[in-house]
């Protein structure tokens, strides 16, 4: 069964640091997900690009509901994923990698649960904890280990995108004590949670936001950025792997203990 899924954002396209890859496809009460399916270290591991395979699917219409249930489907009990993010603190500096650990949540238009009542019922998640501090404290013994810097802790800011924020909006943002800004990790964070999944994300600085940067922003420089570092993060993501076991006791997994657990 597959335990590890890895959720691609932006630049992180290539399932081939995977061996043996296979093309799945499962149904969900929310659509149809299509993922990749390969092994790395002796263990079978999950990989859904957030944006597609060319990146046609933009931050405000990805699945995000799909996309986690069908990974729960499958078994998946862990989930590393990647974002490209811009910055709003000086510490952190194009190029760098963020292990984040707390959100703000500025999007505007998304579903954030799978509980809306009826069937399914209304559950009020806790998350005091948003990351998984286990698999958060494995991405940074991994970064040790590869000799990668990387800061331990750092709010994201979520916006609905696709557009890029305004300078007064990362004016803002950066007084309510936000550190990075990006459009994807809410509502994944959240419904990994409720689906009492181990979820962690690693999120690479591309560029300064916006009135701190000194041009104007572009996709392109994101990309780029990604580029240059996309072994750096591969080589996080699959040195964490190999430290993953199956079946590990983690608070995330009774996330929801309160009503019964989550069932799908």
């Amino acid at each position: 069964m597959t335990k590890i899924a890895i959720i691609g954002g932006t630049g992180v396209y290539d399932p081939r640091i995977l061996d043996n890859v296979r093309e799945e496809q499962i149904d969900t009460p929310y659509g149809t997900v299509n993922f990749k399916v390969g092994e790395f270290a002796g263990k079978e591991i999950a990989f859904i690009p957030r944006h597609g395979s060319k990146h046609s699917i933009p931050p405000h219409l990805i699945n995000y509901r799909a996309n986690i249930w069908a990974m729960k489907k499958i078994g998946v009990q862990n989930i590393i994923a990647t974002t490209a993010v811009g910055s709003l603190n000086q510490a952190m500096k194009p190029g760098d990698f963020v292990i984040i650990d707390q959100f703000l949540d500025f999007t505007k238009n998304r579903t954030t649960t799978f509980y809306e009542g009826g069937e399914r019922g209304v559950a009020h998640l806790d998350v005091t904890e948003p990351y998984c501090a286990t698999l958060r404290g494995k991405l940074q013994l991994a970064a040790q280990n590869l000799g990668i810097a990387i800061h331990t802790k750092g709010v994201y800011v979520c916006t609905e995108g696709p557009r890029f924020e305004t300078p007064a909006e990362i004016k803002m943002f950066a007084k309510l004590g936000g550190d990075l800004v990006g459009m994807t990790n809410v509502p994944e964070v959240t419904l990994a949670k409720e689906a009492e999944m181990c979820y962690a994300t690693v999120s690479m600085v591309t560029n300064f936001a916006a009135g701190i940067s000194p041009q104007p922003l572009t996709h392109n420089e994101v990309v780029e950025t990604m580029a240059a570092n996309a072994e750096n993060i591969k080589n996080l993501i699959m040195e964490c792997i190999t430290m993953l076991e199956p079946n590990t006791d983690c608070s995330c997994q009774a996330a929801l203990a309160e009503y019964g657990g989550f069932k799908l």
